[in-house]
């Protein structure tokens, strides 16, 4: 797992704003125009100029609006973008929290296919994009809905009331109302059993429906448990000012841990970050801590700095002893081999050694689950990635869980997206190289990201990480994991530190959505 590197994206900042020539189209207000500069048959670009035409600074700006069907977003840039279904939204980036009046900024993006013409029911901040409000004398948009209660048929949702006259409101998922209610709260029913939805919900009145709310996902009961560390966020008690494992298991009922990091000690000997005892130091006691709580671990070996074990340990036996090492002291019931340093990725002699390893250690503890963790394209593995895969399976080693983590690979702003491809291009790994079923490959899958900005700045909000979360569910995936509760706080502004997510976010917030898988 990647430390992390601090980086200023502000210095961008000054070349995306722009001093308004003219005047605003609506002189009381702040607009959103769209402008098309290219459209090359299969594609198009389209950029979007916000004009803060009032007399006060704008302290952030949000644009939304619906593609026609068929129609989607590839890339986008000078904005933080997501998407539900046909539903994009737009929001400032960081290094642009504020827009000064009488000032423009601009985004743009690609999207597919060509012969396209405009977005539909733009607005900004809730408003319509040339002004004014979105439906004059229709209501004020809904709170964004909150999911809670679930059974394995219902889902329950409520939000804080719109403004002005309402008669009601309408409870959507996609374009289809699942229910419609006179209050602020709603069951939806005849859901299937561990299935997930989302919804918006939107009031209306005589003279018209409000703009949609922000969007709720939630998962009906009923689904299968996986055991073995399925949600175990990364915890390093070297690094990033630790927090008490037992106070956060409390705030977030979290169970599972991945402890960081395990190395060689010297030669083929293991040691917490290659320098503290296996037993004795501050991480055998936040181990103690863990399973005084009701807890487990599971130990990483590896990471992406340090001296690693599987260069040091000169055969597969000898490996897996410094393996067997680790889960004699603590009774383990799974380890995770995080593959991503080049001295072990790119080393392909390393590679057989540790597969081998891991092979062994199967043997000799039956029942254990051993999961490789390695870094990820936003098609898929790449070709260290694949070769891991393909050797697994000629050598038999028996690999329960194979985890991507899918961020540092230039994700672009829809991380979701991102992330949802890169599984499915581990998905088809998998399946090339065992043979296996859709089904079957997704049980066999993980994914570790990163919470709040990456490395490379790329953003995974808690609002992400519960669609990412939800999606693993949905597809049966066996493992969730993030690096790391370390930084799982705020720190609002882009400043990424080792004890923070350089985004504003509750306490435990990325903890308590994995707690959730």
């Amino acid at each position: 797992m990647r430390l992390i590197r601090l980086c200023a994206a502000a210095l961008t900042a000054a070349a995306a704003v722009l001093v308004a020539g003219g005047t605003p189209a609506s002189a009381a207000a702040v607009t959103a125009t769209f402008t098309k500069p290219q459209d090359w048959g299969t594609g198009f670009e389209g950029k979007y100029t916000i004009t803060n035409g009032t007399s006060s600074t704008l302290n952030g700006w949000t644009v939304a609006f619906d593609l026609p069907s068929g129609y989607s977003v590839t890339t986008a840039w000078d904005a933080v973008m997501t998407k539900s279904g046909q539903h994009y939204t737009f929001a400032n980036p960081s290094w642009a929290p504020t827009l000064a009046a009488g000032a423009s900024i601009t985004f743009g993006f690609n999207g597919a296919p060509g012969n396209f013409t405009a977005p539909q029911n733009c607005t900004i901040n809730g408003a319509s994009c040339s002004g004014g409000t979105t439906n004059p004398g229709a209501p004020g948009t809904p709170g964004t809905p909150s999911v809670t209660g679930t059974t394995g048929s219902s889902i329950s949702l409520s939000w804080t009331a719109s403004s002005g006259t309402v008669t009601g409101y309408r409870v959507y998922e996609g374009s289809a109302v699942r229910a419609t209610v006179t209050g602020t709260s709603a069951t939806v029913g005849s859901l299937a059993t561990c299935s997930t939805h989302t919804y918006t919900v939107k009031a209306y009145n005589s003279v018209g429906e409000s703009a949609a709310s922000g969007a709720a996902t939630g998962t009906t009961t009923g689904c299968p448990q996986p055991t073995g560390g399925s949600g175990a966020p990364y915890l390093y008690m070297g690094w990033g000012s630790p927090p008490s494992p037992a106070s956060v298991m409390s705030a977030t009922g979290v169970k599972w841990f991945t402890m960081a990091f395990v190395l060689s000690g010297g030669g083929c000997t293991p040691a917490w970050d290659g320098q503290r005892p296996l037993q004795g130091g501050v991480d055998a006691t936040a181990i103690g801590q863990i399973k005084a709580a009701g807890g487990e671990i599971v130990p990483s070996f590896g990471g992406w700095s340090g001296n690693k074990l599987g260069p040091n340990c000169a055969t597969p036996q000898a490996l897996a002893g410094a393996y067997q090492q680790v889960i004699s002291a603590y009774n383990l019931k799974a380890i995770d081999i995080d593959i991503e340093n080049s001295d072990e990725f790119e080393n392909e002699a390393v590679q057989d050694r540790i597969l081998n390893a891991l092979k062994i250690v199967k043997q000799n503890n039956p029942g254990i689950k051993t999961i490789v963790t390695f870094g990820t394209g936003t098609s898929g593995p790449n070709y260290y990635g694949t070769r891991l895969i393909n050797q697994a399976a000629a050598l038999g080693a028996g690999i329960d869980v194979f985890t991507i983590m899918p961020f540092d690979f230039g994700g672009g702003a829809d991380m979701y997206q991102s992330t949802v491809n890169a599984s499915e291009g581990l998905k088809n790994a998998l399946k090339n190289a065992f043979g296996w079923s859709d089904a079957t490959a997704y049980a066999h899958m993980g994914i570790s990201g990163m919470n709040g900005l990456s490395d490379q700045q790329e953003l995974t909000s808690p609002g992400t990480w519960t669609q990412i979360r939800d999606w693993a569910k949905s597809r049966g995936l066996a493992r969730l994991a993030f690096w790391s509760v370390n930084r799982d706080r705020p720190c609002p502004g882009g400043g990424v530190t080792a004890s923070c997510s350089g985004i504003s976010q509750s306490d435990w917030e990325f903890t308590r959505i994995t707690a959730g898988f």
